[in-house]
């Protein structure tokens, strides 16, 4: 991993970091091009800013219904995933990420939309803050999208694994995703080796995606501080 700083900053705002590092990550997107754009308020930052270039690109691929909303408010093309067949960049947040480039990501509850752009894009650039970066996963809960049927089973099983799976709820009730699934958020697990945990979760029977990114790391995070937007290449 190696760095470098892009700018500095007097004491931003926590909303100032996410402008800043939104527009930080305008150098990754590639003129006449379709981008592969994420989810979330670091990322609603990212689309305000890709509004200034909307001419200059084909259009997005969204990760989650309401990307897509406010891509096309602002008068960007949305691209359906399966008539791109490959896309150069996918720029999206995370709630987590490690020195090797390593994520958790699900906090917005688009986790399989996130993967799967992800999956079809060339290079992964992470957009975050610098309390984001940690040392080992799991300091956040890690978010697994689950078929409704299996949770209290799947919930036994992170159990056996020393974690504390929750129900998310919306509004007292299960919150539903954009896939029509649940969200399982599991406490209490420390992840030193995220593809091998990431393997294994994926094949229980009822999970479709969980918030483990591993085999689709991201190959560049840029990370906004006080003092700047520093970049870390993995």
């Amino acid at each position: 991993m190696s760095s470098t700083p892009i700018s500095a900053s007097a004491s931003p705002t926590q909303d100032e970091l996410k402008a800043m590092v939104g527009r930080a990550a305008l150098q990754f997107v590639v003129p006449g091009e379709i981008v592969g754009v994420g989810s979330g308020s670091t990322v609603n930052k990212f689309i305000d800013a890709l509004a200034s270039m909307k001419d200059q690109i084909k259009g997005a691929v969204s990760s989650s219904v309401a990307s897509t909303g406010r891509l096309q408010a602002l008068g960007i093309a949305v691209f359906d995933s399966n008539d791109v067949e490959r896309l150069s960049v996918y720029i999206d947040g995370a709630d987590e990420i490690d020195h090797q480039g390593n994520m958790i990501k699900g906090g917005g509850a688009a986790l399989t939309r996130e993967k799967i752009v992800a999956a079809q894009s060339a290079r992964f650039v992470c957009i975050v803050d610098e309390s984001k970066l940690v040392q080992t996963l799991g300091k956040y809960p890690v978010p697994v999208e689950v078929i409704p049927m299996a949770v209290q089973r799947i919930t036994r099983q992170f159990a056996a694994l020393g974690g504390r799976a929750s129900l998310r709820l919306k509004d007292g009730e299960p919150l539903v995703t954009d896939n029509g699934q649940f969200i399982l958020d599991v406490a209490g697990l420390q992840i030193s080796q995220p593809q091998a945990f990431e393997s294994e979760v994926s094949q229980w029977p009822g999970v479709v995606t969980v918030g483990v990114f591993a085999f689709q790391k991201a190959q560049v995070c840029l990370l906004a501080a006080p003092s700047g937007v520093k970049k870390l290449l993995f």
